[in-house]
């Protein structure tokens, strides 16, 4: 029995690949794992000068490949080589090709937020249209709108299911789901429809270009049991804020999850300095050592099975959607 599940190994658009860029090896060799499949093999070296070198190791031609890579910092090198393997694929006659971006960069810049700027998720989308992709599949886009900025098919996956599930076997109680601002409002409802308790949400001010202050909290949290969800961590500043806030309105222990840890420049110093019962985070962006050793209370949870699942059903021309009813 073959991956995509026929016993003579025919399919219509041939053999599944998955290939992996070099920010995304673990996820994909889990995902493989999942499948019962070999990770696809690439040459990824650097010519002198710096400029990206891949080469196909494995013959594609014919074969429905899945080339896997976050656009993780740094960004613009994952972003390069993932429309460098791209091109591979298609100069090498793959049948269809499909990326598979668990953490897409430069997804805050989806709008114009002023006059002279530009909106640079559409123009990375162009470019990975561009370079021969046929679909995408993320996870977790930071704004519902970048699925359409794409003029080719995009499924779009979710992480609640494995982050609620871990949350559902630490049988908490008396339980309180808080959105760290107005805009995760939607995020914390879908997580409070799974797991039950009351929603509260945190009224976050700007109080400069690059700094925001948690004011005040609109729901009650005293004596509560706070889940605080949020669709990535970077700076670590807003949820650092939210916990400050939240312990000041008497609320008992604070569990923070996240689909992708970005943890940039000081958010491991600003998260190491609340209490935090656990930040719950998953592997669609790899862990550093420096973070793994300095945030005794972080839990990765793995996306492998999930993601694994949904490359499956796209191989086989099964229905995506399907995973989350």
């Amino acid at each position: 029995m073959t991956a995509n599940g026929r016993t003579d190994g025919s399919h219509p658009l041939g053999e599944m690949k998955i290939f992996s860029g070099t920010a995304g090896t673990d996820l994909t060799r889990r995902i493989c794992d999942y499948l019962k499949i070999t990770p696809g093999r690439a040459l990824i070296d650097r010519f002198p000068d710096g400029e990206t070198l891949i080469k196909l190791d494995d013959d594609v031609r014919g074969k429905d490949c899945f080339v896997l890579q976050p656009t993780c910092p740094p960004v613009n090198d994952n972003l390069m080589q993932l429309l460098i393997f791209i091109d591979s694929l298609r100069r090498a006659s793959a049948s269809r090709i499909t990326a598979v971006i668990p953490y897409y960069g430069y997804a805050r810049q989806d709008r114009k937020s002023e006059g002279r700027t530009p909106i640079t998720a559409k123009l990375v989308a162009n470019m990975i249209v561009e370079a021969g992709a046929h679909r995408v599949l993320a996870m977790n886009l930071h704004a519902d709108q970048i699925q359409g900025f794409f003029d080719i098919p995009l499924d779009h996956l979710s992480s609640a299911p494995v982050i609620a599930e871990h949350f559902r076997e630490l049988h908490l109680q008396n339980i309180a789901v808080v959105s760290p601002d107005v805009g995760n409002i939607k995020t914390a409802n879908e997580y409070g429809q799974r797991l039950g308790g009351e929603l509260a949400v945190i009224d976050k001010r700007r109080v400069a270009s690059d700094s925001t202050v948690a004011v005040n909290i609109i729901g009650n949290v005293e004596d509560k049991t706070v889940l605080i969800f949020d669709d990535m961590i970077t700076t670590g500043g807003t949820v650092a804020e939210a916990v400050k806030l939240l312990k000041q309105h008497r609320c008992g222990p604070v569990y923070v999850a996240a689909t992708h840890p970005i943890f940039a420049g000081p958010c491991v110093q600003r998260l190491s300095s609340v209490p935090i019962e656990q930040i719950c985070v998953t592997d669609t962006v790899p862990l550093s050592p420096e973070v793994t050793s300095r945030l005794k209370n972080i839990q990765v949870l793995s996306v492998a099975n999930l993601m694994g699942e949904a490359i499956r059903r796209i191989h086989d021309h099964r229905s995506v959607s399907a995973l989350f009813m």
